[in-house]
């Protein structure tokens, strides 16, 4: 027989209870919202860290949030290519993408990496559908400079195979590669393919997650993390090239128009964190970087006349 401590018992009840009267309003807030999360960083490639976001995205899910999640291939990708004698160039955080390695890229992001992530959620119920840009017509790009190969610059989404994916209770895990609009195909940077798929289904939130706590209004200078801050200043941020490089320039891209096409708050966590998303979502504090369009009553409001205005209703709780 063993009897309980009850000072302990004690203690961690009241804990227990602070933490769920502190993640109601937010829980209600999120419920029946649609939130798009680009997947990147270590806790892309590591299969520990993979097990605990899907397993966070899993728990929103059965709180009534509407998850979507968009990935390319990560640092993964660029050790494959590197195995097989390729060289891995990026311009302004964007990967160079050759001819000779389209092939190979498509079917790593569309094959392995979709795959695996679609199989650890549905080893938890069989709920996530794999699809890449080019099933459906999701994902539509054209050649606009020649400096990046076959890495195209996304020119629409159709949003018409995700909203029903949402809408038959799916996750949809959306593979970056997209179809031409010659009907040849072409990578996608997968930051910025997130942000035009967050706008065309009516999203409410979409986060970045990464292997950084955030963004930072000083490159390596970890006390200037930014904990929340408004679009105008994103548009600052990304304008300041001393301190924005690399793959933060379309994260940063990404975020500025999702915000201009009607999503309610952008977010950037560091996948490597226990339960970042739901700290962030569900707690007063967070603990990422929040971008939103308070204090620009002008924004968002042509997202609210376009063709997905009930979607739109709906994640914005209007």
């Amino acid at each position: 027989m063993k009897f309980a401590n009850v000072v302990q018992r004690k203690k961690a009840h009241t804990t227990a209870g602070e933490v769920l009267s502190e993640a109601m309003p937010w829980i209600k807030e999120i419920t029946g919202k649609t939130i798009v999360v680009k997947y990147g960083g270590a806790a892309l490639t590591s299969a520990k860290l993979r097990k605990e976001v899907m397993a966070d995205i899993l728990t929103l899910k059965m709180l009534g949030v509407k998850p979507v999640i968009v990935h390319g291939g990560g640092t993964t990708l660029s050790e494959m290519l590197a195995k097989k004698g390729f060289k891995n160039k990026f311009i302004d955080g964007q990967r160079v993408t050759q001819e000779e390695t389209l092939g190979l890229i498509r079917d790593f992001i569309t094959g392995e990496i979709n795959q695996q992530l679609v199989w650890e959620i549905n080893h938890h119920g069989g709920i996530a559908v794999g699809i890449s840009g080019i099933d459906g017509g999701v994902i539509v790009a054209e050649a606009r400079d020649e400096r990046f190969g076959k890495t195209g610059y996304i020119t629409r989404v159709n949003e018409g195979l995700v909203s029903d994916l949402i809408d038959d209770d799916y996750i949809p895990v959306i593979g970056t590669i997209a179809i031409g609009e010659d009907n040849g195909v072409f990578n996608v940077n997968a930051s910025l393919a997130a942000g035009h798929i967050a706008a065309a289904i009516g999203a409410h939130k979409m986060v970045f997650i990464s292997d950084a706590d955030g963004l930072y209004k000083e490159q390596g200078n970890e006390d200037s993390r930014i904990a929340n801050m408004s679009k105008l200043e994103t548009i600052e941020l990304l304008d300041d090239k001393q301190n924005t490089t690399g793959g933060t320039i379309p994260k940063l891209e990404s975020c500025i128009y999702a915000l201009n096409h009607g999503v309610h708050s952008v977010h950037f966590l560091n996948g490597s964190i226990p339960h970042a998303m739901l700290i962030e979502f569900l707690s007063d504090e967070g603990i990422g970087t929040s971008v939103s369009n308070f204090g620009d009553p002008a924004a968002g409001a042509s997202a609210l006349i376009n063709g997905f205005a009930s979607r739109l209703i709906e994640n914005r709780g209007i």
